[in-house]
């Protein structure tokens, strides 16, 4: 007679037992989600004299743009933002257009956006320079297809902005190796034998400068064309403008001739600006979206914009994909002999 009354109290029991072990289970991921994260790979000084050139104003106006934690992750060279991206230590990061190429190449990175260059163009293009009176320049200007400029470089002074600079050696370089002009000297898995390459192409007196000698950098080829050390010029198709065009003469440089005196040749590529990279297989496409479009959106705030300015130091931010960024760059610059090498041991990639 008494099992009726027990069972009844043993269910009574169980129930309160039940709701209390409910009220103390966690809650569901439907009922609250995980903020989500970005991490930044950046170059971060100990400290700052201007705060408005820190990189934590950018890792702050994105957090709120994505409403996501975001946070800085320090780096001291190329060859580590690549290993950042590569491993998912970093979800972007900006990077220039060599490193860019070499982490598309070994490990698939991609491209976000391209910072701009101060004329709105995501790339500068490399082009060589000559005097009017040259026979590359008669060749051009004369509209006869069947006379090409380019061939009658072979055997001419050539500065170079330096060793292993994009416009002023490994674009023109590329170009030249690639449509058969120039054949590599020695052992085409060197760098070294890019050196042999140009003094057998043009002449033993190539300008090649170091840095801090008078024919070093885009001003100092242009030079060496000008005051007559040199036949032919490679630099940006903005240099000549930039020390010898100016509306105020007395702003030019004063080895500079006439603007009429310089013909440039026709472009042998494009020199990509600054990218922001990803790693896609760490991030999916529908995040990778939402960052473009939060990157993009600095342009369109004062905030922003002066983030751009101080901090990225561009006027702005374009969105791009890794081809049209990178693809005609890789294309001339694989041709120069020891440059995946060199690379490779540049930014410290081990494949």
């Amino acid at each position: 007679m008494m099992i009726k009354p027990i069972f009844l109290l043993l269910l009574v029991t169980m129930s309160s037992l039940a709701g209390c072990l409910g009220s103390v289970l966690p809650p569901s991921m439907d009922d609250s989600e995980a903020r989500d994260s970005l991490v930044i790979a950046y170059e971060v000084k100990d400290d700052y004299e201007n705060p408005d050139v820190n990189p934590q104003v950018l890792s702050d106006f994105l957090s709120a743009e994505l409403d996501m934690d975001v946070t800085l992750y320090p780096i001291a060279s190329e060859g580590a933002i690549i290993e950042a991206l590569r491993f998912g230590h970093a979800d972007i990061a900006f990077m220039d257009g060599a490193a860019a190429w070499m982490g598309w190449q070994q490990y698939g990175l991609g491209v976000l956006v391209a910072d701009q260059k101060e004329d709105g163009r995501t790339y500068y293009e490399a082009n060589a320079w000559v005097l009017n009176n040259s026979e590359m320049a008669e060749a051009y200007l004369d509209g006869d297809d069947s006379t090409d400029p380019f061939t009658l470089l072979q055997g001419k002074t050539s500065c170079h902005t330096g060793w292993l600079k994009s416009a002023g050696m490994l674009l023109p370089m590329g170009y030249l190796i690639g449509n058969g002009y120039a054949t590599v000297q020695g052992n085409s898995d060197d760098i070294a034998s890019l050196r042999d390459t140009i003094t057998g192409f043009f002449n033993e007196n190539a300008s090649i400068p170091e840095s801090g000698t008078p024919y070093y950098s885009y001003g100092g080829a242009i030079k060496c064309l000008s005051d007559g050390t040199g036949d032919v010029a490679f630099a940006k198709d903005s240099t000549v403008a930039k020390y010898c065009g100016n509306e105020n003469a007395s702003s030019n440089e004063d080895w500079c001739l006439g603007m009429e005196r310089y013909v440039k040749l026709p472009a042998f590529g494009k020199a990509p600006s600054h990218p922001i990279m990803y790693n896609p297989s760490k991030m999916d496409s529908t995040k990778a979206a939402k960052i473009t479009e939060a990157l993009l959106s600095l342009n369109d705030s004062p905030k922003g914009q002066e983030i751009l300015a101080n901090v990225l130091n561009t006027p702005g931010l374009v969105e791009t994909n890794t081809e049209d960024h990178l693809g005609s760059y890789g294309e001339l610059v694989q041709n120069v002999p020891g440059i995946s090498t060199y690379f490779n041991d540049k930014y410290g990639i081990k494949t």
